[in-house]
């Protein structure tokens, strides 16, 4: 099970700091992503980090989000740092299975979501 929290109302500019606690499973085992989906937009990758820390970031977040896990609260974070209007979306967290790590088919258990609202 995944839990997503930390969303909120946030001006541009600002930063939020989401949090996914995963309970089941070896957490540390699997790499674990980052994905949103604005209202009538397909999800879309926002980042991965696999068991070993390393990370890889969409090109619209680059420099501004980090993903960050801690093994040892079975919790994975992400970072937002100057947030702009179209960064507006519910944003998910899931862990992954098998395949491309920015093809949300390669993620089998996915929490509810937790909502970003970037006003400008």
């Amino acid at each position: 099970q995944l839990v997503e929290s930390g969303g909120g109302l946030v001006q541009a500019g600002g930063s939020l700091r989401l949090s996914c606690a995963a309970s089941g499973g070896t957490f540390s085992s699997y790499a674990m992503g980052w994905f949103r989906q604005a209202p009538g937009k397909e999800r879309e990758f926002v980042a991965t980090i696999n068991w070993n820390g390393g990370s890889t970031y969409a090109d619209s977040v680059k420099g501004r989000f980090t993903i960050v896990r801690d093994n040892a609260k079975n919790t994975v974070y992400l970072q937002m740092n100057s947030l702009k209007a179209e960064d507006t979306a519910v944003y998910y967290c899931a862990r992954h299975r098998s395949g491309i790590y920015y093809y949300s088919t390669s993620y089998a258990y996915w929490g509810q979501g937790t909502q970003v609202t970037v006003s400008s």
